[in-house]
């Protein structure tokens, strides 16, 4: 979809991109121009995205502190360094509180929140030299205490999430560094799959969503290419939700 942002001469690296709303942000900030770092854990997914958008993939675990500098410091050698970064990558295990494992809770964590501080540290230190830079972060609407039964890791992690972007927002200001957060409600994605061919369940979203329908991948990257623009200049420190009007309910 084209919504007339022109990111040449951009460098971004998206975590995340092997897939879902990470693949199609890939793809988005690739269509506006920019030279595309595709990360993902699982390296094959990686390269297909890396090759869909012409650029380099880059796998890694981003909760790997290590792993996260290694990445950022081999962006840089390749392609000068990232000007966006788009920390996408998340994991969303199901559990009751009282059943849940203390591997996922921390795994939760680990990926949905700690590696948006590494990342945002080691990309942030570089833009800070170069002069600026914009950094969003795929947070969710479970963040803003839309309940999310079985998912406490999930929604204390996105929670975490805005609340990160807006003191990251806040430090970050001084060096002409940009700091959002993205807040999807429900998306057709293959994350969503088993869920959407629930008959009951779909009844339900569509039910508390004013708009009737679920959202698309490019009502997310819409608003990640706004965010990234010279249009978003001003704009720093929210977390913005892309719901179908689901949180005014």
């Amino acid at each position: 979809m084209d919504y007339s942002v022109d990111l040449t001469g951009k460098v971004a690296l998206v975590t995340g991109a092997g897939r879902g709303i990470g693949r199609a942000i890939a793809q988005a900030l690739a269509g506006a121009g920019a030279v595309v770092a595709a990360n993902d854990i699982d390296a094959a997914s990686a390269q297909q995205t890396a090759e869909a958008v012409g650029g380099r993939a880059y796998p890694a675990d981003v909760a790997d502190p290590l792993a996260v500098a290694t990445m950022i410091a081999q962006v840089t050698a390749d392609s000068g360094g990232p000007h966006i970064l788009i920390n996408n990558a998340g994991v969303e295990p199901k559990a009751p509180i009282l059943e849940m494992s203390l591997d996922d809770w921390r795994r939760t964590l680990d990926v949905n929140l700690s590696a948006a501080f590494y990342t945002s540290q080691a990309a942030g230190r570089l833009m800070r030299a170069a002069g600026g830079g914009v950094i969003v972060n795929i947070a969710s609407i479970a963040g803003h205490n839309i309940p999310l039964p079985n998912r406490a890791s999930y929604v204390a992690s996105k929670a975490g999430l805005i609340g990160f972007t807006k003191e990251c927002a806040r430090e970050f200001a001084t060096y002409n560094i940009r700091v959002n957060a993205v807040c999807p409600g429900v998306i057709i994605t293959e994350m969503t799959a088993h869920l959407r061919s629930n008959a009951d369940q779909m009844k339900k979203w569509l039910a508390d969503i004013p708009q009737g329908r679920l959202g698309d991948p490019d009502d997310v990257t819409g608003l990640v290419l706004f965010l990234c623009s010279d249009a978003a200049r001003y704009l720093t420190g929210q977390a913005i939700n892309v719901d179908g009007g689901k949180v005014m309910i």
